[in-house]
């Protein structure tokens, strides 16, 4: 393996995969961040979920909002979970009622009509997001779906599938954090910006 190539490379494929993005996505992060400021402007709720990296970006995205992303701007939190942080909850779930309902189990209990849910899945087909998608709907809740590659099986439930254009799992991962930091960075200036 020549490393100092394969490092090149990936640079190479992260930087066209972004600018992919803007080419490719910017309609779809603009309404994100319109869907997520008007739900949280009439006082709902945002919900996270996902496995594996894409877990570790729900809780990266819940902190960004319920503490701040952007310093220059002094705002309250904004009312974020990730679903993927309480190992009591997964483990009991997983243990009780099956690992592929554990998140659509904390969406049933925590979601309301107008809440939004920000669903994850490099695959667009993970059992468990899938089904926490199918109960926001039944709630009355609007679903943003972060996906890759073709979108998957949930490329046509969500309400606003942001599909990364990448087949490779790794930049779709990167392109999720980074459209989730633009979508959040919007939505403070959009609410907060002016104070």
């Amino acid at each position: 393996m020549d490393k100092e190539k394969f490092i090149t490379n990936s640079l190479k494929e992260s930087s066209e995969t972004k600018l992919k993005i803007e080419t490719e996505c910017k309609e779809e992060i603009l309404k994100a961040a319109d869907l997520l400021a008007d739900a949280f402007g009439n006082g709902n709720k945002l919900l996270l979920c996902g496995n594996g990296g894409s877990a570790a970006d729900c809780q990266h995205i819940a902190t960004e909002l319920v503490i701040r992303l952007s310093h220059h701007i002094n705002r309250p939190a904004l009312p974020a979970i990730a679903l993927t942080t309480d190992s009591s909850n997964l483990t009991a779930g997983g243990n009780d009622i099956g690992f592929e309902n554990v998140f659509a189990r904390s969406v049933e209990g925590l979601g309301n009509k107008g809440d939004v849910l920000w669903a994850i899945s490099t695959s667009g087909n993970s059992e468990n997001v899938i089904r926490a998608v199918n109960k926001a709907k039944e709630k009355g809740m609007k679903v943003i779906g972060f996906l890759g590659g073709n979108g998957g099986k949930m490329k046509d439930i969500v309400d606003l599938p942001v599909i990364i254009p990448s087949s490779n799992v790794q930049r779709i991962q990167e392109g999720h954090i980074t459209v989730a930091h633009i979508v959040c960075e919007i939505v403070e200036e959009e609410l907060y910006g002016n104070q």
